[in-house]
């Protein structure tokens, strides 16, 4: 029996690209997961960012909250009123990235904004947390690059070093501890620990 017939049905291709594709044209590439996943605007996007964050982000007096809010919807951030964000927060991609009003970015928080990030309103993200909205397909040879969105829904709250994976909505209130992580959707108003995050408790409303 010949061990490579090719009339057998393949999963992969009945279930169609991943629909948080980059590049889908990158499967079609021999040498995909050694092409670049992004057009040559957003390479250029990338670097004038880079430049930006290193000097005139990073190095802004602490108070200056307006400044680097400017800052960040200069290169298409969407940033809500009365919104802190710390200078040693990290954004990639801050084009992707949009947030309501009177939301906090700690200190050395990590914005991996490849696919969007949203927050609603008075959203708490604190110090070395990290929101990974970036990831590839394990399931093809050229690993292509993912962008599933994460969204954090009002009121909610990550605590220091809590982590958020590809494709999670953290719903309204949800509060997820420190050095915690989630890979997969929080309720709302819960208490969430440990990695991966389970619910512990109630949070009060507020």
């Amino acid at each position: 029996m010949d061990e490579h017939r090719t009339d057998q049905p393949d999963d992969r291709a009945e279930a169609g690209p991943n629909p948080y594709l980059a590049d889908p044209d990158q499967l079609r590439r021999a040498d995909g997961r050694y092409t670049s996943p992004y057009s040559r605007k957003e390479r250029l996007a990338r670097l004038l960012w880079g430049l930006v964050e290193m000097t005139l982000f990073r190095y802004s007096f602490t108070t200056w909250y307006g400044f680097r809010a400017w800052l960040l919807r200069l290169f298409g951030a969407k940033v809500g009123r009365r919104t802190g964000v710390k200078r040693t927060a990290h954004f990639e991609c801050p084009w992707n990235f949009s947030c309501g009003e009177s939301c906090a970015v700690g200190e050395h928080a990590i914005i991996y904004a490849l696919g969007p990030i949203t927050l609603g309103d008075r959203v708490s993200i604190g110090q070395y947390s990290h929101l990974c909205a970036g990831a590839h397909d394990m399931n093809h040879p050229s690993l292509p690059l993912l962008r599933p969105p994460i969204v954090l829904e009002d009121d909610a709250w990550l605590m220091a070093d809590a982590f958020v994976g590809p494709g999670v909505t953290v719903r309204q209130g949800a509060l997820l501890g420190a050095r915690s992580s989630a890979f997969r959707d929080l309720d709302p108003w819960g208490v969430y620990v440990g990695t991966p995050a389970r619910r512990i408790k109630d949070r009060p409303r507020v």
